[in-house]
């Protein structure tokens, strides 16, 4: 059964196991357990990428960038990972996840193999990294309200000639002001000209 197991995807593991007589709810750990329990220290990398959901390729850049150690060597050349390598990657998916950038990545991996290091670096590049995202989400939200308002520019069923949007979106290419960004800002093109007109 375990064998059976271990060669399915990740995604394809049922939300429920069967445990002990009893139905509990699946995870990511029990199957890497089972993975590491199989492969021991001799996973390929094939393995590693389906039960982690990283490519391949992307794995192989880890290791030139030394986010992941580099694996041993088979006789016959291949790559043989460990569950340390496996934990390891599950860190690293985890954190990219969470659109954590790869320096910071990298230097999260290092506060976890210096454990007696001040906690607080940690606590400092995840509120930066929250801050960064919260002034992305403010960003996004004003660029929802203002796709909001270009929608408005249209109703209805009728010839693109007719297309209050593209009518928006070409003034706003000719210079002009435009619905979305409230009649406030002009576009490039008029600055472009106007600065052209005066060294001229």
């Amino acid at each position: 059964m375990i064998i059976i197991l271990v060669v399915c995807h990740i995604s394809s593991f049922p939300k429920k196991i069967r445990m002990n007589g009893h139905y509990k709810p699946c995870s990511h750990y029990i199957v890497k357990d089972l993975y590491c329990a199989f492969w021991g220290n001799n996973m390929r990398i094939g393995a590693l990428g389906q039960v982690t959901g990283v490519d391949p390729e992307t794995i192989r850049y880890y290791e030139r960038i030394g986010l992941l150690p580099a694996p041993t060597r088979r006789a016959n050349g291949y790559r043989a990972y460990g569950p340390a390598h496996l934990e390891r990657l599950a860190f690293i998916r985890h954190c990219r996840a969470l659109d954590m950038p790869l320096a910071d990545v990298q230097r999260l991996l290092h506060l976890l193999d210096h454990p007696l290091d001040d906690c607080q670096d940690v606590d400092r590049l995840i509120d930066t990294h929250l801050a960064h995202v919260q002034g992305r989400l403010q960003s996004l939200q004003a660029l929802a309200r203002q796709l909001e308002q270009l929608r408005g520019r249209c109703h209805g069923q009728h010839a693109t000639a007719e297309c209050g949007i593209l009518h928006e979106l070409v003034a706003a290419a000719q210079g002009e002001n435009c619905i979305c960004h409230g009649g406030s800002v002009q576009a490039p093109l008029k600055d472009v000209q106007r600065s052209v007109s005066q060294t001229g």
